[in-house]
């Protein structure tokens, strides 16, 4: 996967919400999904649409961005079939509280 650091040379091609430092995929996230699908999700991860996570999670992500936690977003995998924000079907990305890394990983590498 490309590293997308916000620097000179590499850049985030929108405008993002929050940092996302160096952007990492886990061997599960790969093989389930194409670049494609990573970049949409992505996209929606940075602009602040958490997905399929749960209300207080959304609401821990909104916390996070004026209080420097660790964000969690949840995104079907096959968006034609439904996700629970966890399980079967579901992609996760998590920025660190530090927005030094950006993680693609399915819920069960976690």
């Amino acid at each position: 996967m490309i590293d997308t650091t916000h620097t000179d040379q590499h850049r985030i091609p929108y405008p993002t919400r929050f940092a996302l430092g160096q952007i990492v995929a886990t061997p599960g996230a790969l093989e389930a999904c194409d670049p494609h699908h990573l970049n949409r999700c992505l996209y929606r991860h940075a602009r602040g649409d958490w997905g399929n996570v749960c209300p207080e999670d959304a609401a821990t992500n909104d916390e996070a961005l004026k209080d420097g936690f660790r964000i969690l977003s949840a995104y079907p995998i096959d968006p034609a079939k439904p996700c629970k924000g966890w399980g079967e079907n579901c992609l996760w990305i998590i920025t660190e509280a530090d927005r030094s890394v950006t993680t693609f990983l399915l819920p069960s590498e976690y």
